[in-house]
């Protein structure tokens, strides 16, 4: 057996890089206040995305900004967020490949299009689940619109087709408190196996800050990114990725090499 030495060569390789959006390429003031990111002075920040009103809503610093300019240049950039098809059309960023949104439900191809194997995997998952999603939303909707209630409830929805027909489907429920209160939202997480029968076999629960999201076992990123790897990426390009959220670890751990910033839940978690 004849063995290899490393040579160097000009033929760059691209990696694929899957890249986690919010609070690992950019944040709000309140975070960036917070984290006291470098490089971050107001007259350096660059917008990164906007609010429903198309005000500036995120920033980066001047370092995350030459890190974003590293990846689209040198890597092929692929977004793995939990925001789903509007929300990413906030995003002032360029991106050109492939995209994971919504949690992983929705994927997303080069050309901007729904990957239709995907499509007809996540009806087929969904629909079944409509009914108890229902249910669910009825219910947060009635203690939400109470006096006493600092909880703001939203249903994340989007149109599947299973071959047949097109049809709106709930994906996931999200739960905000008013007061960013992340300890009540803690404790509501903790409840909810206790107030909904069965709900451990068809749910289940990630809080990050302020953000609660109720989500079918069928929506991961793992999973669109399991796809993504196995039906359309090349096995013989690296890949790696970065991500701030313990529920981005198991995409993460998909990849050949894989990191996060020095900030948010799983910093925070493993730091401790």
């Amino acid at each position: 057996m004849t063995t290899m030495f490393f040579q160097p060569s000009a033929h760059i390789v691209k990696p694929y890089a899957l890249m986690d959006l919010d609070d690992t390429l950019f944040q709000t003031q309140r975070k960036i206040d917070a984290w006291h990111l470098p490089t971050a002075a107001p007259e350096d920040l660059i917008c990164a995305s906007v609010n429903k009103q198309g005000e500036p809503l995120s920033f980066m610093s001047q370092r995350q900004a030459s890190f974003v300019n590293w990846l689209l240049a040198s890597t092929e950039l692929i977004v793995v967020t939990a925001r789903d098809r509007k929300e990413i059309k906030r995003v002032r960023l360029p991106f050109d490949s492939w995209q994971v949104l919504t949690h992983g439900a929705i994927v997303l191809t080069q050309d901007g299009k729904l990957e239709t194997q995907w499509q007809q995997r996540m009806y087929s998952k969904l629909a079944p689940l409509q009914e108890k999603l229902g249910q669910l939303s009825q219910l947060f909707t009635q203690h939400s619109s109470s006096d006493n209630s600092h909880l703001k409830f939203t249903t994340h929805k989007d149109h599947f087709n299973n071959g047949t027909e097109n049809k709106e489907l709930t994906i996931y429920l999200a739960i905000k408190h008013a007061q960013k209160n992340h300890q009540a939202l803690i404790q509501l997480a903790e409840q909810l196996p206790k107030l909904i029968r069965h709900f451990d076999q068809d749910f289940y629960v990630h809080v990050n800050a302020n953000n609660l999201a109720i989500l079918p076992h069928a929506v991961h990123k793992r999973h669109a990114v399991q796809f993504l790897l196995a039906q359309h990426l090349d096995a013989q390009r690296p890949s790696f990725g970065f991500g701030d959220s313990l529920a981005d670890l198991p995409f993460l751990q998909l990849l050949d090499w894989y990191g996060m910033p020095n900030h948010g839940q799983m910093h925070d978690n493993i730091s401790r």
